[in-house]
C-alpha cells in the first residue's frame, strides 16, 4: 500500500471556538470534516503563545525541549532544527512543502522545507513567496505526485486584525445576538469583537474548504491523513498567552486512513505534541528517540483507555518575559508562575477593542496569583484558584510534584533558580509596558 500524504492545516489564534465544538460560529467545511473523521475534545497545545506552540506540533517535543522559548519574528529559535519533523519525512521519501505561517525560526529558509510554496505570513514581511497560501496549497494539491507528501497549510486567520462583520450578508455575525467568549461580560463592545472574530473564522473556513475541494478533486482524499487544528487560544485577553484551559485548548480533526473516520468523538486529553508521532506511525517510520508526544493511533483503535495521563503548557517569553508552567489532569490544573508579580503583564496582550474594554474597568489593578489551582468539575472556566483551600491540599501536592518531575525530565531552562536569560539578539517589550507595540529591548 503508498505511503499516505500527510496534511497539516492550522489556523492562528481560535482555540476551539468553532462549529464542531459547539459555538455559534458557523464553520460548514470543519463541521464537514468532523463528521467524516475524529475530532478530539480535549485537545490541547504545548503553548498558548505562537512560535513555542508551532515548533511543539511540528517537532513532536515541548516548546522548551526544541528550544523555542519566544517569537521566531523576535529572534528566538529552535536548537536544532534537524528535530523539525520534515527532516525525517524527508529521509523516507516524503516530498515536504510550505504554504502560509511557518513561524519557527527568524529565517524561513533555515527551516527546511523542499519547497516554500508561499510564506504568506505577517511574522516575514519581506518573503518574495507573497502569494495567497490558500491558492498555492491548492496549485500543489493539484500537481502529479510520484512521491508522498508531507504539505503543511498555515493560515494567519484568525489572527488580528480581524475582517468586519458583515451581517447584511451572514447573520450569525450581527454583534447584537454574538455571545463574547468567556470569561467576558456581555456588553457591547465585546459582542462587537466577537461579531469580527466569527468573519474571521468564516474566511479561514472558506479556506479550508477550497482546500479540501482541491484535494477531493485530484483523488488524493482517500490516501491523505488530515489533520486540522489550531495553534492556540483566541488573540483575546485572558485567553491567548495563558495556561487556562482559554489559552490552551484547540480544535483538533483528525481525518483519513489507519482509522480516523466515521465521525467519531474523542475525550481524553492529548497534545498537539502528539501530531508529529501520529504522522511518522501513519507513514511507517519510527519516532525518533527526541519525540516526547505519543501517536494517536492507540487511542483511536481502542488498545489504551487514555493517552496521557496528564498533560503540561508552557510560557517563557512572548512580546515580554513572563515565565509559567502547568500541569493538567482531567480534573486538576495546576499553574505556577516564575516572576513575582502581582499585577498583569500587559504587553503580552494585543491592542484590541476586548482589551481597551478591561483597561478602562482598572483591569491593571486586579490580582494575579503566583500559583493556581483549579477543580475543573465544578470551576470549568478557572475562576476561583484553591491553592489555600486544605481539602485540595493532596491533589496540590500531587500535582506539585508532577510539574517538578516534567520540567526536570526536560531539562527546563526555569531549573533551578525559575530564571531565564533570553538568547542573544533576542528583543522583547518591558513586562512594566502598556503594549506590544511599545519600543523593544
Amino acid at each position: 500500500m503508498a505511503l499516505p500524504n500527510i496534511l497539516f492545516m492550522h489556523s492562528h489564534n481560535t482555540g476551539q471556538f468553532v462549529q464542531p465544538y459547539g459555538h455559534a460560529v458557523p464553520t460548514p467545511n470543519l463541521q464537514k470534516l468532523a463528521e467524516q473523521g475524529v475530532l478530539f475534545r480535549r485537545a490541547f497545545a504545548a503553548a498558548p503563545t505562537c512560535s513555542p506552540s508551532r515548533a511543539a506540533f511540528l517537532s513532536g517535543m515541548w516548546a522548551h525541549a526544541a528550544g523555542m522559548l519566544g517569537l521566531a519574528h523576535r529572534g528566538f529559535r529552535m536548537n536544532d532544527y534537524g528535530v523539525h519533523m520534515v527532516h525525517t519525512l524527508k529521509q523516507h521519501g516524503y516530498l515536504t512543502a510550505l504554504a502560509g505561517v511557518e513561524h519557527t525560526a527568524p529565517d524561513l529558509d533555515a527551516v527546511g522545507y523542499d519547497e516554500i510554496l508561499s510564506g504568506h505570513d505577517t511574522n516575514y514581511p519581506n518573503r518574495p513567496e507573497k502569494r495567497d497560501a490558500t491558492a498555492a496549497a491548492v496549485e500543489f494539491l493539484q500537481r502529479d505526485h510520484v512521491a508522498p507528501f508531507f504539505l503543511s497549510f498555515g493560515l494567519n486567520e484568525t489572527h488580528r486584525p480581524f475582517p468586519p462583520a458583515q451581517p447584511d450578508l451572514y447573520p450569525a455575525e450581527d454583534a447584537r445576538y454574538c455571545l463574547p467568549p468567556p470569561p467576558f461580560p456581555d456588553t457591547p463592545q465585546t459582542r462587537a469583537d466577537m461579531a469580527d472574530f466569527k468573519a474571521a473564522a468564516r474566511v479561514m473556513d472558506d479556506a479550508y474548504g477550497r482546500v479540501l475541494a482541491a484535494l477531493d478533486a485530484s483523488g488524493l482524499a482517500e490516501n491523505t491523513l488530515v489533520f486540522c487544528f489550531s495553534d492556540h487560544g483566541l488573540q483575546f485577553p485572558l485567553h491567548m498567552c495563558n495556561l487556562t484551559d482559554r489559552g490552551l485548548a484547540v480544535y483538533l480533526i483528525v481525518r483519513g486512513p489507519g482509522g480516523f473516520r466515521g465521525g467519531r468523538v474523542i475525550d481524553q486529553l492529548v497534545s498537539l505534541i502528539d501530531l508529529a508521532p501520529t504522522a511518522y506511525v501513519a507513514a511507517g517510520i519510527e519516532p525518533p528517540s527526541f519525540v516526547q508526544g505519543r501517536p494517536l493511533q492507540p487511542l483511536i483503535h481502542g488498545a489504551v483507555d487514555a493517552l496521557h495521563a496528564e498533560i503540561y503548557g508552557e510560557v517563557t517569553f512572548h512580546a515580554a518575559y513572563e515565565p509559567m508552567r502547568c500541569v493538567r489532569t482531567e480534573r486538576h490544573k495546576y499553574i505556577r508562575r516564575y516572576d513575582g508579580r502581582t499585577k498583569p503583564v500587559l504587553p503580552n496582550v494585543d491592542d484590541t477593542p476586548s482589551k481597551q474594554f478591561l483597561l478602562d474597568h482598572d483591569w491593571p489593578g486586579q490580582l494575579r496569583h503566583q500559583e493556581m489551582l483549579y477543580d475543573l468539575l465544578f470551576d470549568p472556566h478557572e475562576a476561583h484558584n484553591l491553592i489555600d483551600h486544605p481539602t485540595y491540599a493532596t491533589t496540590l501536592a500531587d500535582l506539585r510534584a508532577r510539574l517538578d518531575r516534567w520540567m526536570a525530565a526536560t531539562n527546563d531552562p526555569l531549573l533551578p533558580d525559575g530564571q531565564v536569560d533570553p538568547p542573544p539578539g533576542a528583543r522583547y517589550n518591558d513586562v512594566n509596558g502598556l503594549s506590544p507595540r511599545e519600543p523593544i529591548i
